[in-house]
């Protein structure tokens, strides 16, 4: 499934949005000028991840619930009590737009 996210200009250097793909949370990130995308769930306990703090200069998020840092580039997480990485999916600008590739179930 292809979700629309956002005009490029809505979505500039250090800001992240949140999209829903059906169920699936994505938080799409511009990091420095790269665009990401994870699933917005923390692997430690499911909870929201996008919601959180994240450090745009490392493109690392933090979960808001326990503090576990998720590396936005690979989705691996980084230090406990996370250990198992989250879900990436493909970016892409088309005619404008920013748009993420999440697989449907």
């Amino acid at each position: 499934m292809t979700v629309e996210v956002c005009p490029v200009a809505e979505l500039p250097p250090g800001h992240v949005k949140i999209v829903y793909a059906g169920l699936v949370g994505v938080g799409v990130y511009n990091c420095a000028g790269k665009l990401y995308a994870i699933e917005d769930r923390c692997s430690h306990d499911d909870g929201p991840l996008a919601e959180g703090d994240w450090e745009p200069e490392l493109c690392v998020a933090i979960c808001p619930r326990h503090g576990a840092r998720f590396d936005i580039t690979t989705g691996s997480a980084l230090t406990l009590p996370a250990f198992e990485p989250v879900e990436t999916f493909p970016v892409r600008i088309e005619d404008g737009w920013v748009k993420v590739d999440v697989p449907t179930a």
